[in-house]
């Protein structure tokens, strides 16, 4: 059996990706990384019998020995903090590192595992955001393979399944509009948080569900996508797909169009990442494709969400830009989830720790961590001076 290693076993690819190791049969959990979910994870540790786990700081580590030892579980070897992560991305025994954390906090645990050869089903967009060229260095120099677990990339992925890159004229990655893909600019500068939060179609996280209200998570995986599949900025079309049904798209050079389809359910892709180069029957409901009724494609609004062009000027920027703008990011969806920015404030942030940045190379890790901690510094001064002019 294949051992596997995850990073982020609380969240929602986390817990979809234990329902695939469940369904696989022929994976075992060798090291699982939580945040501060201890009763879920104890729950996952009692089932799943990893040889050690991680959490966040020595209080997390206290509820879950004791969660543990309510249910009568052999503990594991418990770790803490960014050392955990990256302790159980190396795992000796894992094979696969499902990297699933949300935010920058997987970047470095997701570098260690690339340069330890695994195989990396890869869920954590902002790692490659914030160093694409690392990574995809480290990976050719270890041997690691990167499979994507977004569904758009690995629809792409699965679209170019023995095609030439030269024959690839463009990449088209759907999005689904989000909660506020036919309201007003003044409805959405107005949104709450709740309304930002009802996603119509995927039952993701909080961070990457405000992501999705803003377009901003469509942006961060036109960056994934250059690093992923080696393309420039010029050949990666964003649309617009309410159904989330074609989950992307690849458009060859003859004007042919490859299209990867499929229900809107995470196990899916996920289990494309376990199971590459194979192919195995899921436990999923096939699409029925009699039962739609229509597929649509629209443009993106770039003025409603203007996420999504900053996304590109971060791109063609190069460097650092990239990692500066997930970091702001990060910092203002956090303010407007704790309440203290409007939703539109997020992109304005973006921009202007974006307009105070000349971006470095992004070549060494200690590069993209110093911008990641001053973007973050900038954007904190930014909300605390918008929260003092209001």
């Amino acid at each position: 059996m294949k051992g596997i290693s995850i990073l982020g076993s609380t969240g929602s690819i986390g817990r979809n990706t234990l329902r695939v190791v469940e369904h696989l049969g022929d994976l075992r959990v060798v090291a699982m990384a939580a945040g501060r979910n201890m009763s879920l994870f104890a729950d996952q540790i009692e089932k799943f019998k990893p040889d050690l786990v991680s959490c966040d700081d020595s209080e997390c580590a206290r509820e879950l020995r004791s969660e543990l030892a309510g249910r009568g579980v052999a503990e594991p070897r418990i770790e803490l903090n960014r050392d955990g992560l990256i302790a159980v991305a190396t795992h000796p025994e894992a094979e696969i590192v499902v990297s699933a954390t949300v935010g920058s906090v997987g970047f470095v645990p997701t570098l260690r595992a690339i340069e330890a050869g695994k195989q990396i089903a890869l869920a954590n967009k902002e790692t490659l955001v914030m160093a694409g060229e690392l990574m995809t260095a480290a990976a050719a120099k270890s041997g690691a393979r990167l499979l994507p677990v977004d569904s758009e990339h690995n629809a792409i992925h699965q679209c170019l399944r023995g095609e030439r890159l030269d024959e690839v004229r463009r990449l088209i990655l759907t999005a689904s509009g989000g909660p506020f893909r036919t309201k007003t600019k003044e409805e959405i500068e107005s949104a709450t948080r709740e309304q930002a939060l009802d996603h119509p179609n995927w039952d993701m996280g909080e961070k990457i569900t405000i992501d999705s209200a803003t377009l901003m998570n469509k942006g961060l995986e036109v960056i994934e996508a250059k690093w992923l599949f080696g393309v420039g900025p010029e050949r990666i079309k964003v649309v617009v797909h309410p159904q989330s049904v074609v989950h992307s798209m690849v458009e060859m050079v003859d004007g042919s169009i490859i299209a990867q389809m499929g229900v809107t359910d995470m196990k899916h892709p996920i289990q494309y990442a376990l199971t590459y180069p194979d192919r195995k029957k899921n436990c999923l409901q096939p699409l029925d494709i009699t039962g739609l009724a229509n597929l649509s494609f629209e443009e993106p609004d770039l003025d409603r969400f203007p996420c999504l062009g900053l996304a590109y000027d971060a791109i063609r920027a190069g460097g650092t830009m990239p990692a500066v703008l997930n970091a702001a990011n990060e910092v203002a969806v956090r303010a407007f989830l704790d309440g203290r920015i409007k939703l539109n404030r997020i992109a304005a942030i973006n921009r202007d720790v974006m307009s105070e940045h000349s971006p470095a190379e992004a070549s060494t890790l200690q590069a993209v961590l110093d911008a990641d901690e001053w973007a973050r510094a900038r954007a904190i001064m930014r909300i605390g001076v918008g929260a003092a002019a209001n």
